[in-house]
């Protein structure tokens, strides 16, 4: 990245660290937030090594002249330049505020103004909300059978004159279940499927948009069409017995609005949702989440949401009591198309009936064209297999197992995802789903006027916007193809959610954040993703303190120690991801925020345990031994334990610091004095499982102790051939244990195997995501699952050597460990204090290392060695490089210390 313009010139030729990348709550430039001390953050432009912040100054005003400031933080001698907390006057609802900072380097040298960014409230606490929750009057039906006909989807309008100049204007907004928005027949934003789901009686959360540039002189039109989303489901029995509407928040289609006008003469106008709006029902005359969409073209109301027309059978708007949740503003990205995929295939497998191969597993909906006459009905009807034959086997994608009638009344005898659309015969018509998605590589299309063409169709990936932030290959091709399936996998389980997969549940399980937040941490930012939600889980948090085993919850409590509260290792998945968001992006308000709650869960898990141990759990879910359930249901125990001694130490709360190590020594002891054979190193069962849970969980001191339990463990690898047998928590236990204790090379030979069980396994089964199971699934387990991805934090903790050594990674520890045949790997993670880059190559019998470490941080770099070998930066020998320290050689490594820059290193 080059230097910004604005820092160039000979009087500055001397400053070499500059402010860049400058965001409000980890976004650039946010539009609406309603948090009232937001924190600022940023990263830096830097030339040369060793640059360091050692001082800032912020300016945050209402103008972006600045001649009024609302904050001046003077000169604050830190290098803290992430998460600094906004400490000026009050904020206003509805304002956008600029902010600039700039920076002294580490020779006390200030850098120019940075140029200016903003971020823009919303509706603040304190602030009424002005529109109404309104809906078209209907009422759900009396008969679960009825829930399955035609239902069309309500369409409001609102018509307004503009005489006067806009100098802006914004809509603020929320729909149950879910909402488009148009403004003069253009739709406002990209977002689809919004907006995110939580549990609708604690919190809703609403977005605002810009649409100054939408509206036009005199007539003006505003619209919302509603679809059911999660707030109005099908009475579907899911397995035959849950039914989500006696489990989640429900109601009637309704929405919320306000749009706020100022014009250019000063006055203001606002507009809301109210009984002046009209509605009619739309052309989707049918949406679910899970069973699809039916869109009938011929419906289509004619200018709907533009600036003029007469709609002939309208009728008023009705207010409606909406949810009892907190309108919140949703900082969390939206769905969006993230990508177009092209088919690769069109088949036709009878007389009127084709299969199209997509090429690749993903989230999403399929778009057509087609010219058709009036009432040609095209069916979609996806899977994520074919079967022999070449027909469509949608059956791992199936809603809740329902596959022979058991629904209930009404549903169908196999819960299919399946969309329709009726043609108008309009010429060329253009059609995707709005309120729905699917999992699917296949689709079967049926009713297709003639013979379908691969540039007739595409499929819309969708997905929660998250950016990128890691990047990583290898001289592996398998491993290659293994990282790209996992971020297809994660991208197609962020629906405002972590789901389990896109099909069949789409829930969110504690237990598979456990496992892969991680991974998905290296992969994408998802710093505000998870903030939401973690506070889904804590909205959901049961009476007595439990944590529910998905949130939003929707009844399941597997294996519950009480209160219908989910299993250990999927209520651990609240406090780990607090951990996450902490380490990887440094900001120490998401522990605060939720401690109370912490404080709940853990005194419930403290009155629920038996001699500080438990016998109730799904243990190692997916495994492929026995489970050693009371075990693993202990461990679970005691890390909750420890990760509350952390946060209290944290936060500085030493009578609970002390509490909690107490508490925390007393399971441990409890734990190995009942699992534990100290003369053959075994826990429990010794399984693979087993040993890594007990190795992870550190529940031995090191010496004689923990040698005998690595070589059990080691024993328990070898005799399934060096293939794994753990579930989705061993699985990512066990990459941390042999990374921690240097055994990288038993790591590889795990996932490197070809054969089942592995990832090898599934991608020569021709895979292009992730399986449930270990073992293929061709009729009941999803075939998009992300509970094994943890594989991809491996990737960039060991073979990168990518890790923080303190939280936000303003301390970074580089420690590749190059194994098996691997003869290079390169790949970045962007950090919130910037990009991290770590590439190595073995090459003319000596090792290359490259490294990038961002301004303003400090890395201990890890070199492989041989002994007696010499190591080179830049071509000069270490201990002659003055911007480097050597600290020690040990354990294969020579260790260096450094502050920012770019290194090259030479060992031979």
């Amino acid at each position: 990245m080059g230097l910004p313009g604005i820092y160039t010139g000979n009087h500055l030729a001397a400053q070499t660290l500059y402010p860049d990348g400058l965001r409000c709550e980890y976004m650039v430039n946010p539009l609406g937030i309603d948090i009232p001390q937001p924190a600022l953050s940023w990263e830096f432009t830097a030339s040369g090594r060793n640059r360091k912040q050692s001082a800032y100054e912020l300016i945050v005003a209402t103008d972006s002249l600045y001649r009024n400031p609302s904050w001046r933080s003077g000169k604050v001698y830190t290098s803290k330049s992430n998460a600094i907390v906004y400490k000026g006057r009050p904020l206003k609802s509805f304002t956008r505020y600029y902010w600039k900072l700039r920076v002294w380097d580490q020779d006390g040298k200030p850098a120019p103004w940075s140029q200016n960014t903003w971020f823009e409230t919303a509706v603040l606490p304190g602030t009424a909300w002005n529109g109404q929750w309104i809906g078209d009057g209907n009422k759900a039906p009396d008969r679960e059978e009825d829930f399955y006909k035609d239902r069309p989807a309500p369409v409001f309008r609102r018509q307004f004159q503009v005489q006067k100049e806009i100098k802006n204007a914004r809509l603020y907004i929320t729909g149950l279940g879910y909402y488009e928005a148009y403004l003069n027949g253009q739709k406002i934003g990209r977002e689809m499927l919004a907006p995110g789901w939580t549990s609708f009686d604690k919190t809703v959360l609403y977005r605002t948009f810009d649409v100054t540039s939408l509206f036009k002189p005199g007539a003006n039109a505003v619209g919302v069409m509603l679809g059911n989303g999660w707030y109005n489901p099908l009475p579907l029995r899911m397995w035959g017995s849950r039914n989500l509407r006696e489990r989640i928040t429900i109601g009637e289609p309704c929405f919320a609005a306000m749009m706020r006008i100022e014009y250019g003469d000063g006055s203001n106008e606002i507009i809301c949702s109210d009984k002046s709006w009209e509605v009619v029902p739309g052309p989707v005359i049918r949406n679910n989440v899970y069973l699809g969409e039916h869109y009938d073209a011929r419906k289509e109301i004619a200018k709907w949401q533009g600036n003029d027309g007469v709609w002939a059978t309208t009728k008023p708007a009705v207010l409606v009591r909406g949810p009892l949740g907190k309108l919140t503003a949703q900082l969390q990205p939206g769905v969006e198309v993230t990508r177009i995929v092209k088919p690769v295939k069109i088949t036709e497998i009878k007389p009127g009936l084709f299969i199209a191969d997509m090429g690749q597993n993903f989230a999403g909906v399929l778009r057509v064209r087609l010219k058709a006459a009036a009432g040609t009905q095209i069916v979609l009807r996806y899977g994520e297999d074919i079967y022999k034959d070449g027909s469509l086997n949608g059956m791992t994608a199936v809603a809740g197992q329902v596959k022979n009638g058991n629904g209930g009344a009404g549903a169908p005898y196999v819960a299919w995802q399946e969309d329709r659309y009726t043609a108008a015969g309009n010429g060329v018509e253009v059609w995707n789903p709005r309120f729905t998605f699917h999992g699917f590589r296949y689709v079967e299309i049926k009713g297709w006027p003639g013979v379908p063409q691969l540039s007739d169709i595409e499929g819309l990936r969708m997905s929660a916007a998250v950016e990128d932030a890691g990047s990583f290959q290898c001289s592996n091709a398998m491993f290659n193809q293994l990282a790209e399936n996992i971020r297809w996998t994660f991208l197609s389980n962020v629906f405002s959610v972590q789901s389990d997969c896109p099909a069949r549940e789409k829930y969110g399980y504690g237990g598979d954040m456990f496992c892969s937040s991680d991974a998905f941490n290296f992969n994408f930012d998802m710093g505000n993703f998870y903030k939401k939600v973690l506070q889904d889980h804590e909205d959901d948090q049961r009476p007595l303190g439990g944590i529910t085993e998905t949130a939003p919850y929707v009844g399941i409590a597997d294996a519950s120690p009480g209160d219908q509260s989910g299993p250990l290792g999927f209520q651990l998945g609240f406090p780990y991801v607090i951990k996450q968001v902490y380490d990887f992006y440094g900001d120490d308000r998401v522990i605060r925020k939720h401690y109370a709650a912490l404080s709940r869960q853990i005194r419930f898990l403290m009155d629920s345990a038996k001699g500080h141990l438990y016998d109730v759990e799904l243990s190692d879910h997916e495994s492929l031994d026995e489970k050693p359930v009371a075990f693993t249901a202990s461990c679970f125990y005691l890390h909750h334990v420890k990760l509350m001694r952390e946060f209290a130490s944290i936060l500085g709360k030493p009578a609970d610091v002390k509490k909690y190590r107490q508490l925390a020594i007393s399971i441990r002891e409890a734990i190995t004095k009942k699992f534990y054979n100290p003369q053959t190193g075994i826990f429990d069962n010794g399984t693979q499982s087993a040993q890594f849970f007990g190795l992870w969980n550190d529940l031995l001191p090191g010496g004689a102790d923990k040698t005998r339990a690595l070589e059990a463990m080691q024993n328990a690898v070898a005799k399934r051939g060096d293939h794994l047998s753990t579930g989705i928590f061993g699985t990512k236990m066990l990459f941390d244990v042999l990374r921690l204790h240097n055994r990288n090379d038993l790591a590889y030979t795990i996932a490197d195997q070809r054969d089942f069980p592995g990832w090898g396994h599934m991608i020569e089964g021709g895979s292009t995501t992730l399986w449930e199971t270990w073992k293929y699934s061709d009729n009941t387990y999803s075939q998009n699952h992300p509970m094994f991805g943890s594989v991809g934090e491996w990737f960039y903790r060991s073979l990168l050597g990518i890790n923080a050594a303190a939280p936000g990674f303003q301390k970074i520890r580089i420690q590749p460990q190059p194994a098996g045949n691997l003869t290079y790997a390169s790949g970045a993670y962007r950090s919130v204090a910037g990009r991290i880059q770590s590439s190595w190559k073995k090459e003319d019998g000596g090792y290359q290392l490259t490294v990038d470490i961002p301004a303003n941080t400090s890395a201990e770099i890890w070199i492989p060695t041989v002994a007696g070998a010499s190591v080179t930066e830049s071509g000069k020998n270490i201990r002659m490089v003055k911007d480097l320290r050597v600290l020690s050689v040990k354990d294969g490594y020579t260790i260096v210390q450094v502050g920012s820059g770019r290194y090259q290193f030479v060992s031979r």
